[in-house]
């Protein structure tokens, strides 16, 4: 059973007045980084901007705290279309609290605009910015919620090849499989108010236009991950990617890696996002920070 103050929270979203659709991607957009970026931060947690291998992005992580800090490389959801470092700041804010460590969230580049493998590029060139730092990636965990969870679960392979690996992964909610094809789509579409198969196919479209789905680096639940380090994956039972977070967890499991899966019952997706609200999101939050401090040690 939900805690009072998810029901609560969950009463309050529902008597808030609806607005009227966007006019377009970029009107959706603006509003999301509008409505966000007015969350406070975290108390003692400071945002500030960077450019890494021509990428810009916010750095959140505690005031003065030095450089030495671990990091967390987030990649943010939003179907490859929207959001921003902007609008994730609040949430990195608490994330930088919970981890003790620098959060960097890049700007990866969005569909439509730029198509597939341009965010992947993006959030790799990014990486590659701290490698070039000659920074300890034993000291580096990849993480991202939705679209942004398969993206780190793409960088990860991607660093498998390159044979320099972070400490961990962390995919909060991941979309890693797009050829929209789990059986989630259907049996969690009645609980689900965020994700729909026909949401997902629509941002597949302006992702992959053309492309193969089953391209590892795009659903990443079709790559080797021989090799990989520890993968946390944490997902709700309510949302229609609970498969995916299953497969991906499968995949990793059947050739060694040391995965582990949480799911909570009858949370939604990307549930920990809205740390403090309620209990459930805290818990979310705090379980990845256990796994956070663990693999970096």
């Amino acid at each position: 059973m939900p805690s009072d103050e998810y029901l609560a929270f969950v009463a309050a979203a529902a008597a808030r007045p609806v607005p009227p659709p966007p006019a377009d991607m970029a009107e959706q957009r603006s509003r999301i980084d509008a409505a966000m970026s007015q969350i406070p931060l975290a108390p003692g947690i400071e945002a500030v901007p960077f450019v890494r291998g021509g990428v810009p992005g916010t750095e959140c992580r505690p005031i003065g705290g030095g450089d030495d800090l671990p990091i967390a490389l987030w990649f943010h959801g939003g179907g490859f279309r929207i959001a921003s470092s902007l609008a994730y700041r609040a949430f990195s804010s608490h994330v930088a609290t919970a981890f003790g460590a620098r959060v960097l969230v890049p700007d990866y580049r969005l569909a439509p605009e730029y198509r597939f493998p341009a965010a992947v590029d993006d959030c790799w060139a990014v990486w590659e910015s701290l490698l070039a730092e000659g920074l300890d990636t034993s000291r580096v965990v990849v993480a991202g919620d939705s679209a942004g969870g398969g993206l780190a679960a793409s960088i990860t392979l991607r660093a498998l090849a390159d044979g320099v690996l972070p400490a961990g992964t962390i995919c909060l909610s991941p979309w890693v499989d797009l050829t929209v094809s789990s059986t989630t789509y259907d049996t969690r579409a009645s609980v689900d108010t965020m994700f729909s198969r026909q949401s997902a196919a629509e941002a597949v479209t302006a992702y992959l236009a053309e492309h193969d789905p089953r391209d590892p680096i795009a659903s990443p639940v079709f790559g080797d991950w021989t090799g990989a380090p520890p993968l946390q994956i944490i997902c709700g039972d309510a949302e229609v990617l609970l498969d995916d977070a299953h497969l991906l967890h499968d995949t990793a499991q059947d050739v060694g890696v040391d995965v582990t899966i949480s799911v909570y019952p009858e949370m939604p997706h990307i549930f920990p996002f809205n740390h403090p609200a309620f209990p459930e999101a805290t818990e979310g939050l705090h379980e990845m920070a256990s796994f956070f401090r663990r693999v970096i040690g």
